[in-house]
């Protein structure tokens, strides 16, 4: 049975493969895919919307339209 390597080492491996087959530009573009954000969105949309109104709401959508 073979040892499974340490996760950072496979990494590290399969981003020299996908370097070398793919170059470096693309191998980043699809790495960047997996890349995940930071904070928590649903709680900071919640504090930004908590003292909004429906009717400030719309008299400013009705403001910014053309």
């Amino acid at each position: 049975m073979i040892a499974p390597r340490p996760l950072a080492e496979v990494t590290q491996h399969a981003i020299k493969v996908l370097s070398r087959e793919m170059g470096v530009a693309d191998t980043i573009r699809f790495l960047n895919q997996f890349a995940t954000g930071s904070g928590n969105y649903t709680e900071e949309r919640q504090q930004l919307a908590k003292s909004l109104v429906l009717d400030d709401i719309l008299s400013e959508i009705r403001h910014s339209a053309p």
